[in-house]
């Protein structure tokens, strides 16, 4: 199993905050995807915000979130302002 920190986007806080949602390892988190894992953390603390959410997609892809194509980072912002 792959540790999250050695994914991009995943520091030490957000891999401290997969864990608290049961996702220890890259494969989990590919798994779960972005947005599930996303409404997983939401539930745990509602000041997620959408960075969070690229930062999740951009880990699962295994690129920086600012390098994300624009259709997903539309598609994702139309699911992150869904929820509100």
């Amino acid at each position: 199993m792959s540790n999250l920190t050695s994914m991009p986007n995943i520091a030490k806080t957000l891999e401290s905050k997969l864990e608290t949602i049961g996702i220890t390892s890259s494969e989990e988190l590919k798994a779960l995807g972005s947005k599930e894992a996303f409404l997983r953390l939401k539930n745990e603390d509602d000041s997620v915000c959408i960075n969070m959410l690229y930062a999740l997609e951009g880990a699962i892809q295994g690129i920086r979130w600012h390098n994300l194509e624009d259709k997903i980072k539309k598609d994702l912002k139309e699911f992150f302002n869904g929820l509100k």
